[in-house]
């Protein structure tokens, strides 16, 4: 009775620990679901929306939507700033801004992040049900690079 009862046990202890491995490598190497707060990434995603996070982009190197990557250019001043400041995006790093550049905690504040601290990159849309899909790119985002093409001239 003892031996089958300990036998049970071990055997779903052993199956908890399997599942426990594949849960854990399925949110550390391919993607989770995260429920957003904050307005740093409105209008794109605002607070109480699910999204899910792929992480293979991360491990494979392949990062590209962001402000700046290493030895980028970036200009930190404000458009309306008469005289513009720029700094450079050190090796290893990023540069990251939110949707929402009024109200948005990022590397204006924090300065380049560094590539390691990145997890993930959000690509689905799961709730509300109206807006369920891919995300595509930003309408501040496309703001920017109107501003930086027209800085480079």
């Amino acid at each position: 009775m003892f031996r089958r009862v300990l036998g049970k046990a071990l055997g779903f202890v052993g199956y908890t620990i399997q599942y426990g491995c594949i849960a854990h490598c399925a949110f550390e190497y391919i993607g989770e679901v995260v429920v957003c707060s904050g307005p740093s990434m409105e209008p794109t995603i605002v607070s109480q929306d699910i999204v899910f996070s792929e992480r293979m982009s991360r491990h494979l190197c392949k990062i590209e939507k962001v402000i700046g990557l290493e030895g980028d250019k970036i200009c930190t001043s404000a458009p309306s700033d008469l005289f513009k400041t720029h700094t450079y995006v050190p090796k290893g790093h990023v540069w990251l801004e939110g949707d929402n550049l009024r109200n948005s905690t990022d590397s204006r504040s924090y300065g380049p992040i560094p590539y390691a601290l990145i997890r993930g990159r959000v690509c689905l849309k799961l709730w509300p049900p109206h807006s369920f899909g891919t995300l595509s790119e930003s309408p501040s985002r496309q703001i920017i690079k109107a501003q930086s093409d027209s800085d480079s001239d």
